[in-house]
């Protein structure tokens, strides 16, 4: 597996043949303001220490061999406090200039930050005008344990949030890690609603630094919206090719590739993300796909990685040149700055692999060592690695968490299809466990089902678990792409992944891999497992055009809880107010909704 593409992309995209890393706009112009990608971002701390600290630690006496995160995460009696404001803005992240959809005038949006076990308050404004739209925010890999109202999936946990209107989200850190947010109302994340978020925990993992989050990214110059009703319409095609890719929302553009006729401002050498090495120090990195489609292969050239994270899991540890990350994955991974002099420069690399359509598929940033001169370009050479052509994550054997987990015995098991068809009216959609998913927004399944509803539209996709407190999944691929396979509410054991139909093999049934995303391959078979968690969560796949297509199952997890949940009243208030808007307002749901 590989990055012999990372070679081959230098050749040809002659952007990149930079003799200086100047660049050419301002953060403001690429960026707004955001600060991910400029040598002006904090460091991250090991934690935040404005709280009690028994044992020294925010969490105490929990480590992360020898405590079990889903019963017993602590409870610190922390919230921290943040304000979203969501709207419009005009920016270049690459040089080409386009509308994006900005969080507090940024793209990426601001880090959310907290510590494990500590209460998060996020206060989203929707000031998306001209035209408006509604929106909602997933907080990603977040287990919502007696929350999953706020999961921010809408039409599934609540109803999106109007425009000029607020909703508060309030939800526990229950697990550490890296992850980000991201707009769950139909494509609009690919327009720009994205932003990291570090959970601090405990890890026995020893490094001097900590960098903070890498955020990997697959770019379009179209609106959102506007490739979402190319995509949808009659004999339309399912295949959206991405126009970049982006490190922390900043690469250059070759403009003399821009459509002739075509007269959006474009300006060559934007700019491109940079990051500063200490000289012999270990350094941690937080890598983020947040893209809309493409697997990413990361790698730095001459620098070996530590793996020590992947998605909420802390694993053991592994040795590898380069990580492979379908969208919504998370690796964390331990990288020494030994590898040159003190004035050394280092190209880091994240490149699309062939399995992901896209015109421009090679993103580079700049790292530099204490002394490099942050203007000049590094020269350094990429690694050769043979990439893979089915795409997937690593191997399963080689990815063991640290807190040992035997899979339980399953109370039932399913198997659900992926499948591409056209409907009557010859649109190109997504089959998942035999429905093409469309969501009502104005009814949001969680509260059908919490008023003792639990008789759904066929087109709702919704699986009743009923009492099955252990679900098996096995997912079956008839499509020739790869999937990046998420499920809301839940870290599930990665039981097995490979071609065709599933073996009964289980890979380490005596500790097997968790994590909330897990790609499978085209042609292929993944299976997974997990514990009951009560209320509705979405599985789909996180390719975000596919979601659109209808490629989601909403999971009914132990009914007779959810049916007892107290779930509060802003969610019924912000239900009455999206129902208001509508009144007044079409709503252009011209795909699935999620």
């Amino acid at each position: 597996m590989g990055v012999i593409g990372i070679v081959k992309g230098l050749t040809n995209f002659a952007a990149l043949a930079l003799s200086n890393t100047k660049p050419a706009l301002p953060q403001k112009r690429t960026n707004g303001a955001s600060l991910l990608g400029t040598l002006l971002f904090p460091l991250i701390p090991f934690m935040l220490t404005n709280n009690p600290l028994p044992d020294g630690y925010p969490w105490g006496k929990l480590t992360d061999s020898g405590t079990n995160p889903y019963v017993e995460n602590p409870h610190t009696g922390v919230t921290r406090y943040y304000d979203f404001t969501i709207s419009r803005g005009l920016i270049a992240p690459d040089g080409y200039e386009r509308e994006v959809l900005l969080v507090n005038g940024a793209f990426p949006g601001p880090l959310i930050e907290a510590n494990w076990g500590d209460m998060i308050v996020v206060n989203v404004r929707n000031n998306i005008t001209n035209p408006e739209d509604g929106t909602a925010i997933h907080w990603h890999g977040f287990l919502q344990t007696e929350t999953p109202w706020e999961d921010g999936a809408p039409g599934i946990s609540q109803c999106p949030i109007p425009p000029g209107t607020s909703y508060r989200y309030e939800f526990l850190a229950s697990l550490y890690g890296s992850t980000w947010y991201h707009a769950h109302y139909s494509a609009q994340y690919a327009g720009g609603i994205v932003g990291p978020m570090v959970i601090h925990g405990p890890t026995q993992a020893k490094y001097d630094v900590d960098l903070g989050p890498i955020l990997l990214s697959d770019w379009y110059h179209k609106e959102y919206h506007d490739i979402v009703e190319e995509m949808l319409k009659p004999n339309g095609s399912p295949r959206v090719v991405s126009d970049n890719n982006l490190i922390n929302g900043k690469m250059n553009f070759d403009c003399s590739t821009v459509a002739p006729g075509d007269k959006t401002p474009c300006t060559n050498n934007a700019g491109i993300s940079k990051f500063r090495f200490q000289t012999g120090k270990t350094h941690r990195l937080r890598l983020v796909n947040t893209g809309g489609d493409g697997v990413q292969r990361f790698t730095i050239d001459g620098h070996t990685f530590t793996v020590i994270a992947e998605d909420f899991t802390p694993v053991k540890p592994y040795k590898t040149n380069m990580v492979i990350l379908g969208v919504g994955q998370r690796t964390d991974v331990l990288v020494t700055a030994n590898v040159g002099k003190p004035d050394s420069a280092f190209w880091m690399r994240s490149n699309l692999t062939n399995c992901s359509p896209n015109r421009q598929p090679n993103a580079v940033a700049a790292v530099y060592y204490d002394k490099a001169d942050t203007d000049k370009a590094p020269t350094s050479q990429a690694w050769n690695i043979p990439e893979d052509p089915s795409c997937t994550n690593e191997d399963l054997a080689k990815t063991e968490p640290l807190y040992p987990m035997a899979v339980p015995k399953p109370t039932y098991t399913q198997t659900m299809e992926i499948e591409l068809f056209k409907n009557a009216s010859d649109v190109t959609l997504w089959k998942f466990n035999g429905v093409s998913m469309r969501t009502h927004y104005n009814e949001p399944v969680l509260l059908v089902a919490n008023e003792g509803n639990f008789t759904f539209p066929r087109e709702w996709n919704v699986v009743n678990y009923y009492s099955n407190s252990s679900v098996r999944i096995i997912v079956r691929n008839r499509s020739a792409g790869p999937h990046p396979m998420h499920l809301h509410g839940h870290n599930p054991y990665i039981l097995h992944e490979g071609p065709g139909d599933w073996d009964g093999i289980i890979t380490r049934p005596s500790n097997p891999h968790r994590r909330d995303v897990h790609i499978v391959r085209g042609n292929g078979h993944l299976v997974m497992q997990f514990d009951g968690n009560p209320g509705i969560w979405s599985f789909h796949c996180h390719i975000v055009w596919h979601a659109s297509g209808g490629f989601l199952a909403n999971l009914v997890v132990e009914p007779k809880k959810v049916d007892w949940l107290r779930i509060p009243r802003d969610v019924e208030r912000n239900c009455k107010a999206w129902d208001w808007w509508t009144r007044f307002n079409v709503v252009p749901q011209i795909d699935s909704g999620a």
